[in-house]
């Protein structure tokens, strides 16, 4: 079932992992889906925060769920790892043949924004949602996808935390300050990390916080900002992907807000 409603012949070590659920949507005649972890635990009367979580290209949403592992570091979210669709890729791919997510606002005719109006619309219906803790994380591709929600969609989420990505000059010129946590590796082959230090600078210029690096939680340093917009680098020395204690952290971050 999986295999036909994703497009994608799953081998057994990337199905979904045990406890998350799928969920369909039609979303301009077009099947969408993506693996949904319900709260497990402790929502507080204010609702339950949500994340979603958006794999890199070529990925898929089960690999999401395990690389981030957002719903076991956080068991009082509703946590939705979409899956998506066959997109031409801007560094690999030419031809569009593997799963992927719009690079920009207005691209492929904004069908991954539509897509995550009606995530948020169901998990609001079917869910009691906290507007205060709605976030969006992503790696790669899927970094790329939570950059064009900080833009187009900014009051829809509270922070956001991108992965292995850059948030291009002509995107971040309309984009309004947001709390951000920010992976990038010094060894990335695929999006080289001084193109990454590049992006990085953007957002700290944005975001009105500071150059100078505090200490936050391991080798994860916090910029303060004068806009209530902080932003927390994790500079890690591997490549491009994701560290495995990336997720936790992501989820400590988005505890504070």
């Amino acid at each position: 079932m999986l295999a036909v409603l994703f497009g994608l012949r799953l081998p057994a070590q990337i199905r979904p992992p045990e406890g998350l659920t799928l969920q369909t949507w039609n979303v301009g005649n077009v099947e969408r889906a993506a693996l949904v972890a319900m709260p497990r635990s402790g929502v507080s009367n204010a609702g339950a925060p949500l994340v979603l979580v958006f794999h890199g290209h070529g990925g898929t949403s089960a690999q999401a769920a395990r690389s981030f592992s957002i719903h076991n570091a956080w068991p009082e979210a509703l946590v939705l790892y979409p899956q998506g669709l066959p997109t031409v890729g801007q560094i690999t791919d030419p031809e569009g043949k593997m799963p992927g997510w719009q690079h920009v606002p207005a691209g492929e005719g904004d069908r991954d924004l539509k897509f995550v109006d009606e995530m948020l619309a169901w998990a609001r219906k079917e869910r009691r949602v906290d507007p205060a803790r709605v976030f969006a994380a992503g790696h790669s591709n899927g970094g790329s996808m939570v950059y064009v929600l900080w833009v187009a969609r900014s009051r829809e989420f509270t922070a956001f935390a991108p992965s292995s990505s850059v948030f291009r000059p002509d995107v971040v010129a309309t984009a309004t300050p947001k709390p951000a946590f920010i992976v990038a590796g010094r060894q990335d082959l695929l999006v080289p990390f001084r193109t990454q230090q590049l992006s990085l600078s953007r957002v700290l210029k944005l975001n009105q916080a500071a150059a100078a690096e505090q200490a936050w939680e391991g080798t994860a340093r916090l910029h303060a900002s004068k806009a209530g917009a902080d932003v927390v680098t994790y500079i890690h020395p591997g490549g491009h992907q994701l560290p495995a204690d990336a997720g936790a952290l992501m989820v400590k971050f988005f505890k504070q807000r």
